[in-house]
This record gives C-alpha cells, structure tokens and sequence, in this order.
C-alpha cells in the first residue's frame, strides 16, 4: 500500500508573478528556492513543502489553458500548517502587508482538530493557515483557549 506523508507542493497557475511573490514571500514568509525562468517556474519554501508558481504567460503556463480568475480558479484552497500558531501575532503580520483573515475558527485537518484562519492571496486563491491539534478550541470571542 502506497503511505502518504504530507503534501510536498502545490501548483499554482498566475497572472501578475510579482504580486504573489510579494504575498507569498512578504507576507507569508516563503523563501525563493529554484527559479527556471526559460520555462517559467518559480519554486518557493513554504516550511517543508514547496509552493510552485507558473506565470500563465510562460511555456509551462501556456500549456495549461486559461488563465485562473473568478470564474476559472485552479484551487479552491490549500492549507500551510503553522507554528507556533499566534493569532493576534497572524493577524497583525498580514495587517502590515494588507490582507485581512476571516474568523478564527476550528476545523479539522491532517493531524486533526485545530484553530484555523482563511485568507486570499491576490489572484483570489485560498489559503488556510492551521494550528496545532493540541486540544485548542475556539471561544466565544474568537480567542483561542
């Protein structure tokens, strides 16, 4: 039987490269790891994952069709496990860069249980930052206890 770990990247088709550099790396805090600009693709350190960027414009991105926008996502969202999981620290991180969060809520993910907050990034993908499953719950107050 085939065993799964954890994921090891995602793919994301874009538009406007530079804007998601910016968020995913300023904002969010990936590093640049690999760049093939002859085929266009730009691989980020997301943790121990990676996040790969295709420029639609590019050779690997034209292979793929449309471009994603509103009525044509690629994703609907991914999730980056993240620790230690600070709310206020989270939110006033994306405050400073000017992306608002939804409410801090618990779901379930990979290792089970946790608080969670949604967020976009600029061409409209979404992204979940999760924390730990270690019996957190949420609040009435959106605090986490």
């Amino acid at each position: 039987m085939i065993q799964l770990r954890e994921i090891d990247h995602l793919v994301l088709r874009v538009v406007d490269l530079d804007a998601m550099l910016r968020f995913y790396c300023d904002v969010l805090g990936c590093r640049v790891e690999r760049r093939q600009d002859g085929i266009g693709l730009v691989q980020l350190r997301a943790g121990r994952s990676l996040l790969d960027l295709v420029p639609v414009d590019g050779p690997l991105g034209r292979a793929g069709g449309a471009a994603p926008g509103a009525q044509g996502r690629n994703l609907d969202h991914f999730c980056f496990r993240v620790e230690p999981f600070d709310e206020a620290q989270i939110r006033a991180e994306l405050r400073a860069h000017g992306v608002e969060a939804g409410e801090l809520a618990s779901r379930y993910g990979a290792e089970g249980e946790g608080p969670s907050l949604y967020l976009t990034d600029p061409e409209g993908n979404g992204v979940e930052l999760k924390g730990p499953p270690d019996g957190v719950s949420v609040g009435q107050a959106g605090a986490v206890q």
